[in-house]
This record gives structure tokens, sequence and C-alpha cells, in this order.
């Protein structure tokens, strides 16, 4: 079978790689080729993306491929969601794209929501509310009197944005407008109404195209830059937890996925979404997938606290932890010492995040970890006794029996932590793959050829080629009883 080259640009907040991968339909190889920064930007206040080194990076990737005679056979983008920039009617890119970090969206829900009722955007959009939402971001530039949205003609996002930076041609890839809490899941349709009320033109944004879609092919000027040719860039699933997910290698359609990384993902894949009056207030959000799908999920906070806690210690102790020490240390200490929940609001974004893990178990009347093992351990328990609580919620809401967990992403490789999890929740976890995004990405490029047919064929063909890790549940008594002091705890 013919062998087939797909560049896969993914982009995160904080560095860029490109991923080049051969595909023949039946196995797939993959390696990095480059990787580049990302950075968020300040200038006179305000947050922006440098887009343009973003351009110059994948420009860079092109030349790479071109000068080790790698014939590419398409180029797919994925980033994070919500950002976008604006676009003049003569094509210019209006300014710089501005970041969601930008806290120029502080308290613009509640000011919107006095116009149109937040229960209301709810049902439109199905989408959890969180400040920076891209409905926000542009309020917040309507009250600002925001030159670019004064003069812009339509929006781009992120991934489009790029795609349209190499091909001059612009869409909207459909995952990555759903995070923006203007497209209605239902209908895959941007719901005017939400935009109206606040003065803006719903003729903002281009109709939703599905992910595999051809966007255009790299313009002329560029193919010959770089030297690469005429290459076609395909819209992928744009928004990186969309690509992710649709490299789950799952065997059916009875799983739940984790997305575990700084930030976890806890999700279902269903065919419709889930718009209920259990869904919002337990805040879960309705997410654009392959195929038209919906990725039922909610945001949990990941390996945020391990990661503050390690930059603590190296900076005031000069003390700095391998994760292989991490692991042993959290094994030698005292199981279900102290538990906290890692989503209260005091853990976002802390002075001292050893500070506030202690004080919260004061707070709530528990031990005081007081050792460096002691607060790993309370950080890898509570994360797996929170899984446990948000997969609890999944299970009242999906339409299907959840058979199994998989957990992808940076976070499959911890494997003491995929080992609590399972405990926690007394069901299979399957870790990996933990290049989840970038095999997303190629394989939703391999099925635009013509490679497989549809994303239960993409899994079929991960689950081949990739190595995982099953871990089974243990210790179900003990487990459940801390599952019960948890619950205790996080609810005083």
């Amino acid at each position: 079978m013919k062998k087939h080259n797909f560049l896969a640009f993914d982009l995160g907040a904080t560095s860029g790689r490109a991923v080049l991968a051969t595909v023949d339909g039946v196995k797939f190889e993959m390696r990095e080729i480059l990787r580049f920064p990302n950075a968020i930007m300040e200038l006179h206040g305000k947050y922006y993306w440098d887009v343009f080194s973003l351009y110059k990076s994948l420009k860079q990737a092109l030349v790479i491929c071109a000068e080790q005679q790698i014939k590419v056979d398409s180029i797919g983008i994925d980033t994070w969601g919500v950002d976008f920039a604006y676009i003049g009617a003569d094509g210019a890119i209006l300014g710089l794209p501005r970041a969601y970090r930008d806290p120029y969206t502080v308290g613009k829900p509640e000011e919107y929501f006095k116009i149109v009722p937040q229960k209301e955007v709810y049902d439109k959009t199905g989408i959890q509310i969180m400040n920076f939402n891209s409905l926000y971001q542009l309020f917040a530039a309507k009250q600002e009197g925001y030159t670019p949205l004064e003069k812009a003609d339509k929006i781009l996002f992120m991934p489009d944005l790029l795609s349209y930076m190499l091909t001059g041609r612009q869409v909207c890839e459909y995952t990555d407008a759903s995070t923006s809490q203007i497209l209605n899941p239902r209908t895959k349709k941007f719901e005017s109404s939400l935009l109206e009320a606040i003065g803006i033109s719903s003729s903002l944004l281009h109709d939703p195209i599905f992910p595999g879609s051809v966007v255009g092919e790299l313009t002329d000027a560029l193919a010959s830059e770089t030297g690469i040719g005429k290459v076609p860039v395909v819209a992928v699933a744009g928004h990186d937890t969309a690509s992710a997910v649709a490299a789950v290698p799952a065997r059916n359609k009875h799983f739940a996925y984790l997305s575990s990384g700084t930030w976890s993902l806890m999700g279902i894949e269903t065919e419709e979404p889930i718009i209920t009056e259990s869904s919002y207030r337990l805040n879960f959000t309705n997410e654009g997938g392959i195929e038209g799908t919906t990725r039922f999920l909610k945001n949990i906070t990941g390996m945020w606290l391990l990661e503050e806690c390690r930059k603590e210690w190296k900076r005031e102790e000069r003390t700095e932890y391998t994760y292989s020490q991490i692991v042993e240390m959290a094994e030698s200490a005292e199981p279900f010492r102290s538990l906290v929940n890692p989503d209260e609001p005091e853990f976002a974004n802390p002075p001292g995040m050893i500070e506030a893990i202690q004080a919260y178990c004061k707070r709530t009347g528990q031990p005081v970890p007081d050792t460096h093992a002691r607060i790993i351990r309370t950080i890898f328990e509570s994360l797996a006794l929170r899984y446990r609580q948000v997969l609890e919620s999944l299970e009242e809401l999906s339409p299907f029996p959840i058979e199994c967990l998989h957990i992808i992403g940076g976070g499959s490789k911890n494997s003491l932590l995929n080992q609590f999890t399972a405990n926690a929740i007394d069901k299979p976890v399957i870790a990996g793959p933990s290049e989840a995004t970038a095999i997303g990405n190629v394989m939703i490029q391999a099925r635009a050829m013509g490679l497989v047919n549809d994303r239960m064929e993409m899994r079929r063909v991960i689950a081949r080629c990739i190595e995982t890790s099953v871990f089974q549940p243990q210790e179900r008594d003990l487990w459940n009883a801390a599952y019960a002091k948890y619950r205790k705890i996080v609810t005083r």
C-alpha cells in the first residue's frame, strides 16, 4: 500500500511543534521535525499572540521538509480554543490576536447576562461559562471601542487564521468554533442573536466546516519560497482536545476519556449534545468533535498543583525532582492522610501553592502535609478522587454505560496516578497515547485522503500501532472509604 506523509502543526500556549507522520492505512510512524516557542506578549496593557512569529516557524518546518526531499501530502493545524483575529474586507489581518489571559474579559460574563440571561446562553450553546470565551471577548472589545473590531469584516479562530496565512483561504472549522460560546451544538450553526444583542453583526463569522475538509493549497509564493510545492491544507479538528479525543484507541463507543496534563478534561463522545438542568448545574460543556459528534466534558485542574509545587521547591529550596523521584516519594507517604478539592478557586493561581494546600487542610480539620512526599501524595490521591466525582456525574448524564476510562496526553505517562485513578473509579484505565493530539491531527488528514473510512477505523489503526498500558482496579474497599472521606471534606 502506498505511503503518505502528513505534516501536523500542534500549537499550545507555550510552544508549538511540527510532526511528520507516515501513514499507509494500516500503520503509521511519527517524528518531530521542529519545536518552536510560543508565548503571550504584553504591550500597553493588552495581551497578544505573536502570530507572525508562529507563521515564520510554520514556514521553517516547510523548508525542512523540502530540504529533506519529503513529499508532503497534506498539512493540518490544531491549536487552543476561543482566541481569534480580526480580518479586514481586503483580507488584511487587523493586528495581533488578543490572548485569552488578557484581563479585559474579567467580569464580562456577568455584565453580558444583564442583556441575555445566563441560562438562555447555556441553553443555546451548551458551553460552560468562562470569562475568556469568544463571546465575552467580543463583548469586551465592543465596550472598548476596539479598532480592529470596528473595522473587521470577519474573524478567524486561531487554527483558521494560520491556515489562512498559508493558503489565502478563509474558513471556520467546527470544533474550534464550538469553544466560542456562540455556536449552537444542535444546529451546528452560530446563534446570531447572541451577538446582535450586543450590537455586533453575526456576518463576522463564516459558516462552520467539518474536520477533514480541504481548506486550499499553499499559496504560490509560499510554495515557491519554501520549495515544498503546492501542498493542500486540511481543516483537521482545529481544537487540540478534539484532535486528542479523535486519537482515543477505543474498541467501542462506551468509554470516557481524560485528556491529562497541566489541566485535565474528562468527558464522553456523544452523537447529540446534552443540555439539561443537570448539565447546567454541574457546569458541563458541549464542544464539537469529529464526524459532527459532541465532546461532552468538564474541565478539571490536573497536574497544575504539582507543577506549581515543583517550581516553589526549585526556586526556594533549589531542589528539583525527576518524575521517578516524585513517584517514589508519593509511594513512601502515608495514604489518605490529607485530601483537597483540586478545583477549589484558591488553587487557581495562589501566591504559593504549598501554602494554599496546607491552608486548605488546616481549614478542613485535616493533618497539614508537612513534607514534600506528603504534599505529592495529597495531590495524586485528591486528583484520582476528583476524577471519580466527575465520572459519577458523567455516568448520570451519559446515554450509554461507561465501561472504561482512556487517559491520553502527557499525564498518561504517570503510572502511579493512573493506578490511583483505576482504584478510585473502580474501572479499567487504558493509558496512552501521550502524543494524542498530533496523532489525531494526522489521522484526520489520513481520513481526508481516504486511507481510513471513519473514526472507529482511525481508532483501530491507532490501537494497533500505539502501545498502551492497562490498569485494573485494586483495593476497592480502601478507596471507597477514602472517597467517602473526600466527599465529606469537599462539602464542608
